[in-house]
């Protein structure tokens, strides 16, 4: 066990320095919330109501909302500046019967384990309170918070449990109760009896938690039949402090966004894609504009070969079949090109 706590009891003169351990834990078994369809965990992240945006850690105050609407925000400041006397320090403020403690005012309990140099002082007060069947009613600070608490004796060790404040423990109003109810002799002799006959000596060990078996059961079948999954696991995360999923999704979002404007306007996707001047518009010279120099039409026709579709093109030049077949042939003095895509 790790310690969570280190301080010192302090009764009278007597001071043991103690350690403080969690004497208690739930065993239950360890459940997340999934997305059904791939099995990703459900993140909670905390938004602000006002700007809608999520807000760091650093930047989460309390506050404390007054009768008449009014916010008092309070800081780390402001909580560091109360008053904790008893910050590290179990003080012990008196010793009380242990039958006058009642039980619906027990909280958390802890063990305490004394410091090598205070095994005398602690074995001391741990037989003066069995001796005198009484526990010690203390005061301590435990997660920025003062709680009042006693201490008791189990198994040779000293135990601190947490008690509730009186104002934590609400009042039971039922008026049922206040009717006037006759339970007759028969009856309650009847109730004794059967109280007779289930009494015994209270043994927690031979009580068992049947629903976390199983569920345990369930899960190892599942296991064992091999109906498991994966892990899945996060996006990495890339440049910019942005996942790597959340950049692809942007994108396929905004190709998708080009390509309905695109459709909107009767153009093709890959028509759209092409800069100002595109082959299409080099080869009719109907881009709205003036058409392209001869020089750059003749420069065209060096990057792609003519089609019998633009025999036109070779007929002009006088020369038919043969010039078109020509053209197809890299110039002389300058290696051939590699030849690109038109347009569709």
């Amino acid at each position: 066990m790790r310690a969570i706590w280190k301080g010192a009891v302090a009764f009278g003169l007597v001071n043991v320095p103690v350690k403080l351990y969690a004497a208690t834990g739930e065993h239950e078994v360890p459940l997340h919330q999934v997305h059904k369809k791939d099995g990703g965990r459900i993140r909670y992240k905390k938004f602000c109501s006002i700007e809608d945006e999520q807000v760091e850690y650093a930047d989460i105050a309390k506050g404390y909302e007054t009768d008449d609407g009014q916010l008092v925000v309070l800081t780390d400041e402001d909580l560091d500046r109360l008053p904790l006397a008893t910050e590290r320090e179990i003080e012990v403020i008196e010793f009380v019967p242990g039958d006058q403690v009642d039980p619906i005012l027990l909280a958390k309990t802890y063990y305490l384990e004394p410091d090598r140099t205070a095994a005398k002082p602690y074995a001391l007060l741990r037989e003066a309170l069995t001796s005198t069947d009484r526990m010690a009613v203390v005061k301590v600070a435990l997660r920025q918070r003062e709680s009042m608490a006693v201490l008791r004796v189990r198994d040779d060790v000293i135990c601190l449990q947490t008690l509730l404040w009186p104002d934590e423990v609400r009042e039971a109003d039922f008026p049922i109760i206040d009717q006037d109810v006759t339970v007759k002799p028969q009856e309650l002799a009847m109730a004794s009896s059967l109280v007779e006959s289930l009494a015994g000596d209270f043994d927690p060990s031979g009580f068992e938690d049947r629903y976390r078996a199983a569920l345990e059961e369930v899960i190892e079948q599942k296991v064992s039949s091999g109906r498991t999954q994966a892990v899945p696991q996060p996006e990495e995360v890339g440049e910019g402090g942005q996942q790597t999923g959340e950049v692809v999704d942007l994108l396929a979002a905004l190709q998708r966004s080009v390509e309905k404007a695109r459709a909107g306007r009767g153009e093709g996707a890959a028509e759209a894609a092409e800069p100002a001047g595109s082959a299409e518009e080099e080869a009719t010279g109907t881009s709205g504009r003036k058409a392209p120099a001869r020089s750059s039409r003749k420069k065209k026709a060096d990057d792609e070969p003519a089609k019998p579709a633009r025999s036109s093109r070779a007929k002009a030049s006088g020369t038919g079949t043969a010039a078109a077949k020509k053209a197809e042939e890299p110039p002389e003095d300058k290696p051939a090109r590699p030849r690109r895509k038109r347009a569709s």
